[in-house]
């Protein structure tokens, strides 16, 4: 049962699902009829919508208004969970949220765990760098983020969820071949840099903290937070790592320290719509209080 309009549903069954025949098998209807509502919706409007390709995506308009409908679908779900207690659960509707790969593979699951556990909760999750994951909060893909961006988004709310700290790491056989005379901008200048992906600045900045130099180390390009630490233990190259995320490799001595007088503190943020929602309230406790296992307060 739906209580947003069929229209509405259907223009962000589209999107979520990526195609008209994949929206018309969720909301069991003919992809003929998703694309009558489409058309009417694009009609009452006057703006297309959606971008018929594979997968759908939307356009600018199509963004603004998914934007709008995120924040109606929980309270949709909340709705029917107060006026139909005893029907599918209402709850289990899927929440998409952004977050950086750093969180997820530190404190993130942990609360996705506890809101599963308490509210059945299901759970469609973007990873992007933590400079980034605003954006798909922007276009609508999501319903909140976890952000390096303090200042809210327009029709949304930020809090701090803590601070993660960046430790410099390699493995011991590296840091004497590469920094036998302490980080320097020589030293870095040469020494292969680990660093997530072409949005990731992390490493440049604990790079520009040491050095004013315009260097050109070489450079591996890993997607993977846990990845980061084996390879740097491996000899791959240097790189910047969460604190919470190298206790064990520091402890075996598998990597240490390049410079153990320097680190890089990045507070996140939780951003989401700002409307009176119940599960929006519950998504925020479950975030700080597991964030704050792993990040300083």
């Amino acid at each position: 049962m739906d209580l947003i309009h069929p229209q509405l549903a259907a223009f962000s069954a589209v999107l979520e699902e990526g195609s008209f025949e994949a929206a018309s098998q969720r909301l069991s209807v003919t992809p003929s009829a998703i694309s009558q509502r489409i058309k009417s919706l694009e009609d009452r409007l006057g703006q297309v919508l959606v971008v018929r390709q594979t997968p759908c995506r939307p356009t600018p308009a199509g963004e603004r208004l998914l934007r709008r409908v995120r924040p109606m679908q929980a309270l949709e779900a909340e709705a029917l969970a107060d006026f139909l207690p005893d029907a599918p659960a209402a709850s289990a509707r899927t929440i998409p949220i952004a977050v950086n790969d750093d969180s997820l593979h530190t404190w993130f699951v942990a609360a996705l765990a506890r809101l599963h556990e308490e509210h059945g909760y299901l759970f469609d999750v973007y990873v992007d760098d933590q400079d980034h994951t605003l954006e798909l909060l922007r276009s609508g893909a999501v319903l909140g983020a976890v952000t390096a961006e303090a200042t809210a988004l327009q029709g949304c709310n930020a809090q701090l969820l803590g601070t993660m700290r960046y430790r410099a790491i390699a493995s011991p056989a590296f840091v004497a071949r590469h920094f036998p005379e302490g980080v320097n901008a020589a030293a870095l200048a040469h020494a292969p840099m680990i660093v997530f992906n072409r949005k990731d600045a992390l490493q440049w900045r604990f790079v520009r903290r040491i050095t004013r130099a315009r260097i050109t180390p070489p450079v591996h390009y890993l997607p993977s937070a846990t990845g980061f630490v084996e390879a740097a233990a491996r000899g791959l190259g240097w790189c910047l790592a969460p604190e919470s995320l190298i206790e064990h490799a520091l402890a075996a001595q598998t990597v240490v320290n390049i410079d153990a007088a320097r680190w890089l503190d990045l507070p996140l943020y939780w951003q989401h719509a700002a409307v009176r929602s119940s599960t929006l309230q519950q998504l925020g406790r479950a975030m700080q209080d597991a964030a704050a296992i792993a990040m300083l307060r």
